[in-house]
């Protein structure tokens, strides 16, 4: 595919114009940041486990009837999406206590809460995304009252499948950051998933040992970033050591 124009560059992925309306290429680096960027490095080989991964993920939350921005895989690094008006929020669900949650209310890391809880974020590096209330997301006019709604009944969806997905491969979904756009359909605006899903945007730990398996290795000086994210790849099925043996996850209900 011939390079397009460049729309816009953020710190895992670049976005280009896409072949056709309503459409852009999204591309994955290699490039890591942490701390709001304070911390930078690369993890050779993670755009390409990312691509895959999120398509995957991406193409199974579609099958359940989850709307998503993801149309296609295009190579080894790029995928084409539909093109979003992005909500500037952040949705962060956590299961288990962990990072600053866990730090916020001095929690021991891998306590299992209450319920899962359902947190917003305002997306801006430069004030260090700092977390929001609907009151704050309404009164500057990022969402409205039905789209928070909407937003969060996706989001709980969403949680209840990966969470079991996840759990049939033996990784426990700890917490995960996503977040939404707006598309219009025949001058119906509906809100899409958009964005990625991968062990950059998701706190993965193996379900026996707890070992981490996502970004945090790369936050914290842990080593094996790399084969930790090629481990969610091969146990998702989208690369497989042996084809003909590994048949992909198990959905648990």
């Amino acid at each position: 595919m011939a390079r397009r124009r460049q729309l816009y560059e953020g710190k895992a992925k670049i976005i280009f114009e896409g072949p056709e309306p309503g459409t852009v290429v999204q591309y994955f680096k290699d490039d890591a940041t942490a701390f709001n960027n304070q911390k930078k490095g690369t993890i050779t080989g993670k755009g390409v486990l990312n691509n895959r991964i999120s398509e995957y993920l991406m193409t199974r939350l579609g099958q359940i009837g989850v709307p998503t921005h993801f149309i296609r895989r295009l190579n080894m690094r790029e995928q084409l999406v539909r093109q979003a008006e992005i909500i500037p929020l952040e949705v962060i669900v956590r299961n288990l206590a962990a990072g600053s949650f866990a730090q916020r209310f001095k929690m021991e890391e891998g306590t299992p809460l209450p319920r899962s809880i359902i947190e917003f974020c305002y997306k801006n590096d430069d004030l260090g995304d700092p977390m929001v209330a609907e009151e704050h997301i309404t009164a500057f006019g990022w969402a409205s009252p039905p789209e928070i709604d909407d937003i969060v009944q996706q989001t709980i969806r969403i949680n209840d499948f990966l969470t079991g997905l996840f759990l049939g491969i033996g990784i426990r979904l700890v917490d995960f950051k996503i977040e939404f756009g707006r598309v219009w359909d025949n001058d119906v605006m509906r809100i899409i998933l958009a964005d990625e899903i991968s062990p950059d945007s998701c706190r993965l730990w193996d379900a026996d040992t707890n070992e981490k398996m996502d970004k945090d290795r790369f936050r914290r000086d842990m080593g094996e970033v790399e084969e930790a994210y090629q481990e969610v790849a091969r146990r998702l099925g989208v690369m497989p050591e042996n084809p003909s043996d590994f048949k992909g996850p198990k959905l648990v209900h």
